[in-house]
């Protein structure tokens, strides 16, 4: 299993027979380097998105359509992105599961907004915000997508019990650090906790000590963009 931080919330996940990229913001990102793009895209096999907020689901059409590859999304963002940018998508929806490739993803909840603007500026309905469970080989990584702590997380490890958790700790428009590590020591067992959506604007948090602080005994990587992680 291979991990790379594209910068914010955008990760490719490698494993089994696929190559995914979730939420890959790559254009206008300022924690990446755009010159890399395509390094980060070769060989996807899907574009997954967790909803509808630019800096998670602008680049999925284009990369899509670059690499001849679906959108992996909630059911009616994915309608949305068929009609708009003529892409092929598989939308589903919270409890749902696909297979792609080798690789179960389950659509889990998240408590945060999910909405676009049209080409005239008015807010399109985009479905609500989700997380992922994503399973091989009886290895689960939970992708939290943009959220806070909310309780359906018991659920979630009682259902998938994830040992790797990608969880969005940056505050101010998700949970921040300190709420993150709360999160992963109340709901879940984790044996390794990667922060996302932390450092891209001066407004998000800068450093993950909070979590690391918070989460003794738990291997918590800070990533770094277009490194990989190998676990």
């Amino acid at each position: 299993m291979k991990l790379t931080w594209l910068g914010h919330a955008g990760f490719r996940i490698e494993l089994g027979d696929q190559n995914l990229l979730v939420d890959p913001w790559v254009t206008g990102n300022p924690l990446f380097p755009e010159e890399r793009r395509a390094e980060a895209i070769a060989g996807a096999t899907h574009v997954l998105v967790s909803h509808g907020h630019f800096d998670h689901v602008n680049d999925a059409p284009q990369i899509a359509k670059d690499l001849g590859i679906p959108v992996v999304t909630i059911f009616d963002l994915a309608g949305w992105l068929e009609k708009r940018d003529g892409v092929e998508t598989v939308g589903f929806n919270k409890g749902g599961t696909v297979m792609l490739g080798d690789v179960a993803v389950t659509m889990v909840n998240a408590v945060h907004s999910s909405s676009l603007s049209d080409d005239e500026g008015r807010p399109v309905y985009t479905g609500t915000e989700s997380g992922f469970m994503i399973a091989h080989g009886g290895r689960t990584i939970y992708f939290s997508g943009d959220t806070d702590v909310m309780s359906d997380m018991k659920v979630f490890n009682d259902l998938h019990a994830p040992e790797i958790g990608i969880l969005c700790a940056g505050g101010h428009f998700t949970m921040d650090m300190k709420r993150a590590a709360y999160a992963a020591k109340t709901f879940f067992d984790f044996k390794t906790v990667i922060p996302c959506h932390y450092r891209t604007f001066p407004i998000l948090e800068q450093s993950a000590q909070a979590l690391i602080d918070g989460l003794p005994g738990v291997d918590v990587i800070e990533p770094q963009v277009m490194e990989p992680i190998e676990l």
